[in-house]
């Protein structure tokens, strides 16, 4: 039309969806609407980013299980949908790498600004950017951390200014990476759908086995979500993805990338600690919580004096503006808990010129402080140990205090414990699917980053580093997709499904104290809405017994459970008049979700099949365990397998009745028990959660 701008082609996609992407004027849209052939459109949308001791705590280990039963990954290739790589970084080295880059490879590293495709290597096989004006260099951070994080090298001496120093690697240390850069906006790290997607695209193209996207959109329909679409065309080829479940927890409803055919990671923290100690001018210790990356050698602030609000409860709890440089400047200060979080307190000491600050707290959500809030010298100290704290400066008129940074503690109990932050079940657009799958370490997680980009600012001084600790379920979904890689090198014959099915019915919900999973910032008992199935066990899920597969035309007739139209379902799966003949929301899923009605009750029967991957026939029988309130039936009870890959069917009602609503009005859990296909005479257990919520 004259006068009108020319349309502008942005991406071709094959393999994701077919079709493409372009900016296109409202009139030039409605004229492509009704061209024959046209199924859907929808506009471009945001993304956003979901952000080492992490092998051992998952129990990796070089002697037995499944590190050296995978050959630690290798011939594994995982595709990270992220900001970029730093490829000069340790972690992509190739040292140990003795064999070829897989032949089945169709990938490429690009060349671009500030990058070569000679930094590519047998460990970073491949570097791509889905933008004209940029490179597959990282600029950011969150991508080479990612990458790290699922596949790392070993590197020695890794550390955040003494912080976790050790050996940093990935969960797959052998396997290899491609990485997608779909994500640009420096302030908001935010990725448009279109760049996802042809992110996706290609890393289905290039032949990856693994995909993981430490990013999320809005939840929406899955026929105009990216991910879903690009994640269904990648498990339609034998692609597992993992995606993190989001960072809006700690509520329900809260999911991101609760499509069932993706493998939805919470996350946790771990056993480790980073430590301080305050010395008091009496000479007494107290140990505390810091992240603080003070740079001297040895790592201690001198002493100096210490000042607590005498008698003046608003000083003494340090709230906005009850200090002043008069009372702090130059001073070590104590502030009481109560009222005023952490970071607050922080900021009003260092508003007034104090030397460094010295916290109290009941060591729940508030503990959960970024390394780069640690802008200031700071401790945190339990309620009782600032009371010896307290007891000290208020009998002393000369009171000081030292403090000594850089420790680290590992074995803390208890762990783990789902991370306030991450995302809670159900799903918004199917909630009778159990989501996340499983929470994985995601709390504090130390791997690689961009060593030319400002981590933080003390003072006048501009901090760098090569390792970060971060946190968030961007750090959980790589997790799993290095697990993934794991299994995937074990079992060569498994699809996402059954790689998926194995690491669910395998995981744990007791934490290293032998207690449910706590849910933070609470730390009250957690249910399956906060940690799915569980904490993912690697070794375990190598050897699952049995497993629920599914196929893709599975996923079909539940998208024609969800009444889905015929246009819709060819959007998401890319199949043309796909048939609805066996439509169905029951999903032959490793879990039972039941959502309660009106009166806080519901019934609803599942029929599941499970398949044999155990070299050797094998007998199981049921055992449920289930609360008041929730009446299960299972037929049959028992189960007698023959050799590998044979297949039984059972079906399970789950009756709940009248279930009391918890007071906690965003909190959506009814009750929720646990069947159990126990091998008979050998050591299989597989597990499935049995859990009632409520509505939205």
């Amino acid at each position: 039309m004259e006068g009108s701008p020319a349309p502008v082609h942005l991406y071709t996609y094959t393999h994701a969806i077919t079709g493409f992407s372009a900016v296109l004027t409202a009139r030039q849209l409605d004229e492509l609407k009704r061209v024959d052939g046209h199924v859907a459109a929808f506009p471009d949308t945001y993304g956003r980013l979901q952000t080492t001791h992490t092998p051992a705590f998952l129990g990796l280990s070089t002697n037995s299980g499944v590190w050296p039963a995978s050959k630690y990954g290798d011939d594994v290739i995982i595709g990270i949908v992220d900001t970029g790589v730093w490829p000069e970084s340790s972690s992509f080295s190739d040292a140990g790498i003795k064999t070829p880059v897989p032949a089945r490879w169709k990938g490429h590293c690009e060349s671009g600004q500030a990058f070569k495709p000679s930094m590519c290597n047998k460990k970073l096989i491949g570097a791509r950017s889905f933008n004209d004006y940029d490179s597959p260099r990282d600029y950011f951070g969150h991508g080479s951390h990612t990458s790290s994080t699922a596949a790392g090298a070993n590197v020695e001496g890794a550390s955040y200014f003494g912080y976790a120093n050790g050996t940093a690697t990935g969960v797959a240390p052998m396997a290899r990476v491609a990485m997608y850069k779909a994500v640009f906006s420096a302030d908001t790290l935010e990725s448009a759908s279109s760049d996802v997607l042809a992110a996706m695209d290609a890393a289905i193209a290039d032949g990856v086995d693994v995909m993981s996207l430490s990013l999320g959109f809005p939840e929406m329909a899955y026929h105009t979500n990216v991910i879903a679409i690009g994640a269904f065309a990648a498990m339609a080829k034998g692609v597992f993805v993992a995606c993190a479940a989001g960072n809006d927890g700690s509520e329900g409803y809260t999911i991101m990338n609760g499509a069932p055919w993706i493998a939805t990671a919470g996350a946790a923290t771990v056993d480790r600690d980073f430590t301080a100690t305050v010395t008091l001018g009496d000479g007494v210790n107290v140990h505390g919580k810091s992240v603080y990356p003070q740079q001297s050698s040895p790592p201690v602030i001198a002493g100096g004096s210490l000042y607590y609000g005498h008698g003046n409860r608003s000083k003494q709890r340090c709230e906005y503006s009850s200090l002043s440089k008069k009372d702090v400047q130059g001073k070590f200060v104590l502030c009481d808990a109560g009222g005023v979080s952490v970071s607050q307190q922080m900021d009003e000491v260092q508003s007034n010129g104090g030397r460094g600050a010295i916290i109290a707290s009941d060591m729940k959500g508030e503990v959960f402080l970024q390394p780069d809030d640690y802008t200031m010298p700071a401790v945190i100290v339990t309620v009782s140990d600032a009371g010896v704290i307290a007891k000290y400066a208020t009998a002393s008129s000369s009171a000081t205090a030292r403090l000594r940074f850089g420790g680290t503690v590992v074995g803390v109990k208890p762990a783990p414990a789902v991370a306030y932050f991450s995302a809670r079940g159900p799903g918004q657009i199917s909630p009778t699917i159990l989501k996340p799958d499983v929470v994985a370490p995601g709390v504090d997680i130390l791997a690689a980053w961009v060593p030319n980009k400002e981590i933080m600012e003390i003072g006048e001084k501009k901090l760098f580093t090569k390792y970060a600790l971060v946190s968030g379920t961007s750090m959980a979904s790589p997790h799993v997709a290095g697990v993934a890689a794991l299994l995937r090198s074990v079992h060569r014959d498994w699809t996402p499904a059954a790689i998926r099915s194995a690491m669910m019915t395998t995981a744990y919900v007791k934490d290293n104290a032998g207690k449910v999973i706590a849910s933070m910032p609470s730390g009250s008992p957690g249910t399956p809405l906060d940690f799915g199935s569980g904490h993912v066990s690697p070794n375990d899920a190598m050897d699952p017994g049995l497993v629920y597969d599914v196929a893709a035309d599975d996923y079909v007739n539940f998208l024609c459970g969800l009444r889905y139209s015929s246009h819709q379902i060819s959007t998401v799966t890319g199949r043309r008049n796909p048939s609805c003949a066996g439509a169905s929301l029951d999903l032959n899923y490793p879990s039972f979700m039941v959502i309660l009605n009106r009166t806080n009750s519901a019934t609803r029967t599942f029929k599941r099949v499970l398949t044999n991957v155990a070299a050797s026939p094998a007998k199981y029988s049921v055992s449920v365990a289930a609360p008041a309130g929730m009446k299960v039936t299972v037929s049959p009870t028992t189960l007698s397998f023959g050799g590998k890959g044979s297949k039984l069917p059972f079906t399970v009602t789950v009756q709940v009745s009248q279930v009391k609503r918890s007071s906690d009005e965003y909190s959506y859990i009814g009750n929720y028990g646990l069947l159990s296909w126990n091998e008979v005479g050998g050591k299989h257990v597989v597990r499935s959660p049995i859990v009632s919520a409520f509505a939205q």
